[in-house]
């Protein structure tokens, strides 16, 4: 929201992370990191905020894609998709690298550290991670390209490029996206409910920098934030909220 106007800028998918996560909290500090679990509909946001970049020029984006797809006959078969994901990742790079000068932000990702798996607060506990658009997207296709190398199979992460890819083919062809379609009918025989899921030391070549290893929102600041009592309205089944309104100390 412009702090100006208060007129809204721009629409962003918040997700409240712990530090670490399951798969780093045995590690060194400096090599903990995050779960990031994301849902089909930041794909969509994901695929228009690129697409509406050609919305002038589908012709550059037919370009960029290249040729070949239209020999693909049943989308919904992964069969007839396997032999061509590395084509359509190739796609994608050179549509992201088009635009890399116009990437924006997608996700924001406040984290919240602990004492390893205890549930105890950090004396440095509190800070937030922007991911733009294009940033985002090579996460999830470096590890769907790590995953085809390995087992050939389609993957979370391989069926998210899919459908990243589907909508920015179907688009550069028609001007628009179905996007329910699109992840309705491809799902290569793999629960919706979620487009792919990442632990923290995936996430972390992507995050790793000082403020990950020493967050700069101390634990003492948190009355500073958390406002008239507000603590005590949060919901303890919720694991962040437990910990602040398990913690009474903290507003003392």
């Amino acid at each position: 929201m412009s702090r100006n106007n208060r007129f809204c800028l721009k629409g962003l998918e918040v997700k409240l992370t712990a530090l670490p996560d399951n798969s780093t909290y045995d590690l060194a500090e400096d090599q903990f990191g995050c779960e990031l679990v994301i849902r089909p509909d930041t794909i969509v946001y994901l695929a228009c905020s690129i697409a509406m970049h050609f919305r002038e020029d589908l012709n550059n984006l037919i370009n960029l894609i290249g040729e070949g797809f239209e020999a693909i006959e049943d989308w919904q078969e992964g069969v007839n998709i396997l032999s061509s994901v590395f084509r359509m990742r190739e796609a994608v790079d050179r549509i992201i690298l088009s635009i890399l000068d116009k990437q924006e932000p997608l996700v924001m990702q406040p984290v919240w550290k602990t004492e390893g798996k205890s549930p105890k607060l950090s004396e440095n506990c509190l800070d937030v991670f922007v991911w733009s658009n294009l940033a985002f997207t090579q996460l999830f296709l470096d590890v769907a390209r790590r995953e085809l190398i390995a087992s050939r199979a389609i993957t979370r992460q391989v069926r998210t490029a899919v459908w990243l890819f589907k909508m920015l083919y179907d688009f550069s062809l028609h001007g628009q996206i179905d996007h329910r379609k699109v992840i309705d009918e491809l799902s290569y025989d793999t629960k919706n409910d979620k487009a792919f899921a990442v632990n923290g030391k995936v996430t972390h070549p992507y995050m790793r920098s000082e403020i990950l290893t020493k967050p700069r929102i101390t634990k003492k600041q948190i009355k500073e934030i958390i406002l008239g009592g507000g603590q005590n309205l949060l919901s303890p089944e919720r694991r962040f909220d437990a910990i602040i309104f398990n913690s009474p100390e903290l507003f003392e």
